[in-house]
């Protein structure tokens, strides 16, 4: 998978393949692809910001069979290709040519290349597309209706412009003649360069070169941020559109942002404008509102989350209801049926089944009970400027509104906690803490204020 070039029409620092599309760097999804149809070893070939290209991939794909190659100068697609060649010692097999730049590419058309590499029985089979305006891509010139040779644009007479079957440099080739051929092409083009199309009218001379026709959607590669953002809005709708057909509902497609590899459950419906992020699964029969986030959790089925709400790394029971506008931020989990209302902030914080904080709370480093109120304004003191400390409730603990619970400590089950109350010792079970002033009323103290302030004036 040739990953190497700068990508200077990106006006960026950096490399093209690491732009990212829905969540991912550009080279994942090609990479992905190969993996799908079980690629025996991947080697991506790295030239510009080698190392920072490298680390994410290994970061995306920690346990693919992985083998890096450097192209050192950039001379062309055949000097890139070559550059795997001891990354790929001692491989007799076929050898699949991708590009880091082409996210649309479908493992179906893969395994078209790959069928039709075993009808022709060459030792080369390519995939091709088909464009009104052909301008700037090499062309597939045929002799007798079979594959002769690719044609760079620039290097065309006028009649092979004329031509508009494309070639789309993805290739299958028998490693044998691949490092062969590779070897004995020379640059004698209008570039330059070292032109991998050079080996389809070498194994056009051994045999017949099998093609496929892909649709140039899929086939188009990036080449600045205006086609990054549109061959993410093309992957987008696949994704939606996929889900759609697996039985959800998704209200907006066009706003709806969910990345590759999403689980999704049945008869579940999702508002307008909502992100579904990588590493997060969703049950049957959850609604999520508008405008949530969700980063790598995992929400059962049943659960309503209201709109505005944001989780990550979170886990939510079954038959929950989140929001509108709460946080459940990393290592929170809640057992089934847990209310949490609006902005209310977890952090690793479990909630026991049934439990409720419905207004304007904050529980971190929290282990909460089954069947818990906490009121409105609570919040868990958990740390103290140097470390965090926990905060445990048992079973149905009653948390009176504008309580600080100061941790670490402890409120047994069925203790009760007064409005307004600041908890710095351990609550028995049972139990009811409060902390506040005893309430003092004066009688006629309004007025008597009143004629004091008269009395100054008139003074």
């Amino acid at each position: 998978m040739l990953c190497a070039g700068k990508g200077t029409r990106m006006k960026s620092e950096k490399a093209k393949v690491l732009h990212p599309i829905l969540g991912r760097p550009l080279c994942a999804y090609p990479l992905k692809r190969a993996l799908e149809l079980g690629a025996t070893h991947v080697v991506p070939v790295v030239g510009h910001q080698a190392s920072e290209v490298e680390k994410s991939i290994r970061a995306h794909f920690p346990d693919a069979p992985l083998r890096f190659a450097l192209q050192k100068e950039q001379r062309g697609t055949a000097d890139a290709v070559k550059a795997a060649e001891d990354a790929l010692k001692g491989h007799d097999g076929r050898v699949l040519i991708l590009y880091g730049d082409v996210p649309l590419l479908r493992k179906e058309t893969l395994q078209a290349l790959l069928s039709a590499h075993d009808a022709a029985g060459g030792v080369l089979a390519l995939v091709s597309t088909t464009l009104e305006d052909p301008t700037g891509y090499g062309r597939v010139i045929r002799e007798g209706g079979k594959v002769a040779r690719i044609v760079e644009h620039k290097d065309c007479t006028p009649e092979q412009r004329a031509v508009k079957e494309c070639n789309a440099g993805i290739y299958s080739v028998d490693a044998a003649f691949l490092w062969k051929a590779l070897a004995e092409i020379k640059p004698v083009n209008a570039q330059g360069e070292y032109y991998l199309t050079d080996l389809v009218e070498m194994a056009a001379r051994q045999g017949p070169v099998g093609a496929v026709d892909a649709d140039a959607t899929e086939t188009a590669g990036v080449n600045d941020k205006v086609e990054l953002a549109a061959r993410a809005r093309v992957l987008q709708q696949r994704i939606n559109e996929a889900h759609m057909r697996a039985g959800v509902s998704i209200q907006d497609p066009a706003t709806a942002y969910i990345e590759e590899g999403i689980t999704i459950g049945t008869d579940t419906e999702v508002g307008p404008s909502v992100s579904l992020m990588a590493g997060t699964v969703i049950g049957k029969n959850v609604t999520i509102g508008q405008g949530s986030v969700l980063t790598a959790s995992h929400v059962a089925d049943g659960t309503h989350i209201k709109p505005y709400s944001v989780l990550e790394e979170a886990r939510v029971g079954e038959r929950c209801i989140i929001g509108p506008f709460s946080r459940l931020r990393p290592a929170t989990e809640l057992a089934e049926e847990v209310h949490l209302g609006n902005f209310v902030e977890t952090k690793k914080a479990r909630i026991g089944k049934g439990s409720k904080a419905n207004h304007l709370t904050y529980l971190g480093d929290a282990n909460i009970g089954a069947g818990c109120n906490i009121g409105a304004g609570t919040i868990t003191c958990n740390y103290d400027g140097v470390n965090k400390h926990l905060t445990e409730l048992g079973d149905g603990v009653f948390i009176g509104s504008d309580s600080q619970l100061v941790a670490p400590v402890k409120v047994g089950d069925g203790g009760y906690v007064g409005a307004g109350t600041t908890v710095t010792k351990n609550v028995p079970p049972g139990s009811l803490a409060v902390s506040r002033a005893p309430q003092v009323v004066k009688e006629g103290w309004v007025a008597a204020k009143k004629a004091r302030q008269t009395k100054v004036k008139a003074g």
